[in-house]
């Protein structure tokens, strides 16, 4: 016992030693004006997607975020994310943005953990990171920031905690509006912190926190990205238990015995054609960011167009911008994409539009223009393959109503059985 006790007393003091050390680290890293920075790999490192999340304008959004008061007004701030990766390796680094920026961020510091429980950590997994060897960076406005590697063993399918720690105003935040997860903040400096305790306050965004990517990890045969709008992003969804369909998917390849990372680029009330204060830039516009440019994307699902076809027919102060968009504009944003992901060899998988009857944009109009873009998904040919979300997620009494079992309330986003359901029916072998 006392054996025991001794090596994990010195495993203890050697992590705090390592911690101290990182943290002691002078100066400022700086990154470049919208490029990808400072961190720095051993020669021969290759990365994997683990987990992102599109990055979109500071907006008061669907529920209270931080995203426009931002960070650190009177008092240093610490914030702790939670996210899930899906895949595992023996190192990770992360992606910080400040593309809505309207002035640099300086992060005083980070740390990187496994997850426990809620904003708590394991302890002996808790590691500094640093950027081009530094605690600290400051991030251009418009610009974007990588971390050094930090050594991390983490399992696909497991929740890791990024903590960032700022010691001036940040000004307002670029974020990802509808996590479906707790963020927490804390005053102070936090970032070191095993317990949870300290962080009393917490909202349902992430904030300036693109992408977690590992080395390391067993060799998969490409990452999948679920791209798309709120049904992609999980409205409707249990709150910190993962159940979009993105997650599930990727739960299904690892049940298969085909594990794979599955990026969940989704974003609530996004639109094909027209950017959006509230809802981010036009799928065209940030598709290279949040599908091409990720590491080793292999194939993507593309599920939108609701919300072109659906604004138009409401008139709310988020539904904007607001056209009358025909059912041929969409397919020639479908064909955008289409054509940008396959001249990067990145296979393309068709979702059709889920039936939304009852809901405030549902009108005759809107159900033709539906009705004809899905007959085009499923027989143009335009896309490698086509899963048939309309057909599953029907009512078996009315095909133009989202199946009650599978309804989140609001007829036309899924609960979790439905999000489950759609999963299930996407053909694996066509990823």
């Amino acid at each position: 016992m006392r054996s025991s006790a001794f090596r994990l007393s010195a495993s203890l003091f050697a992590l705090t030693t390592v911690m101290a050390a990182s943290m002691a680290a002078s100066g400022t890293a700086t990154a470049r004006p919208g490029g990808p920075a400072a961190g720095r790999d051993r020669p021969g490192t290759v990365w994997s997607a683990g987990w992102a999340a599109p990055v979109q304008r500071p907006s008061s959004g669907f529920e209270k975020n931080w995203a426009e008061s931002g960070f650190a007004e009177r008092t240093a701030q610490t914030l702790r994310q939670v996210v899930r990766v899906t895949s595992g390796g023996t190192a990770a680094r992360i992606r910080l943005s400040n593309r809505y920026g309207t002035a640099p961020l300086r992060l005083a510091g980070a740390t990187i953990a496994r997850t426990a429980h809620g904003a708590s950590v394991h302890g002996a997994s808790l590691r500094a990171l640093t950027f081009g060897h530094r605690r600290s960076v400051e991030v251009p406005a418009g610009g974007e920031t990588v971390s050094d590697a930090a050594p991390l063993r983490v399992a696909a399918r497991q929740p890791v905690t990024v903590t960032l720690y700022f010691d001036r105003p940040t000004g307002p935040a670029t974020f990802h509006a509808q996590a479906y997860a707790r963020s927490f903040r804390a005053d102070g400096d936090h970032r070191a912190d095993r317990a949870g305790t300290a962080f009393t306050e917490t909202t349902h965004s992430w904030y300036y926190l693109s992408d977690v990517e590992v080395t390391g990890g067993p060799r998969h045969s490409g990452a999948v990205v679920a791209f798309g709008d709120s049904i992609t992003d999980g409205f409707g969804s249990t709150y910190d238990a993962d159940h979009r369909w993105p997650d599930l998917l990727a739960g299904r390849l690892a049940a298969a015995g085909t594990p794979r990372p599955v990026l969940n680029s989704g974003i609530g009330g996004n639109l094909l054609l027209h950017d959006s204060a509230w809802y981010g830039d036009r799928a065209g516009a940030r598709f290279r960011r949040d599908v091409l440019d990720k590491p080793g994307v292999r194939s993507v699902i593309l599920l939108e167009g609701l919300n072109d076809i659906g604004f138009s027919e409401v008139d709310l102060p988020t539904y904007k911008p607001d056209p009358q968009v025909s059912a041929d504009e969409v397919i020639a944003g479908y064909r955008e994409l289409i054509g940008l992901a396959h001249a990067r060899g990145i296979k393309v998988i068709g979702g059709t539009i889920l039936p939304f009857k009852g809901a405030e944009y549902h009108t005759p109009r809107s159900e033709a223009k539906r009705a004809a873009i899905n007959e085009w998904i499923r027989t143009s040919g335009a896309f490698d393959a086509v899963v048939d979300f309309a057909e599953v997620m029907a009512a078996p009494s009315d095909p133009l109503r989202l199946n009650p079992a599978y309804d989140s309330g609001d007829f036309k986003h899924p609960n979790d059985a439905g999000y489950r359901r759609m999963a299930g029916a996407i053909d694996l072998a066509t990823l």
